[in-house]
């Protein structure tokens, strides 16, 4: 059951050319194998991208910056602070009072 007999496939072959007729069908074919063609070509460069991307992906992964020299000594950095924040003017409120 669900298997494919050879009178299935006759029947088919049968139905696609009075559909299309004998001489269309030699061209759909062909141009059925050259978008074949070209899909596969794009999903083979499309995992090609990915793999080159989680390559440059785990040769950063790996980065580690240099211990410093045994004499130099580290500076020291001062803790970020937030510049000091300036009251905000609301444009039409001073269009409104001039």
């Amino acid at each position: 059951m669900g298997a494919l007999k050879p009178w299935h496939i006759a029947i088919l072959v049968v139905v696609l050319i009075l559909l299309f007729g004998a001489k269309r069908l030699p061209d759909a074919a062909r141009s059925l194998g050259r978008s074949l063609r070209i899909i596969k070509a794009e999903t083979k460069s499309l995992q090609d991208d990915d793999r080159d991307l989680a390559e440059k992906a785990d040769a950063q992964s790996g980065y580690q910056p240099l211990p410093p020299y045994a004499g130099q000594q580290q500076p020291q950095q001062a803790p970020y602070q937030a510049p000091p924040q300036q009251p905000v003017a609301d444009p039409v409120q001073r269009v409104r009072d001039n």
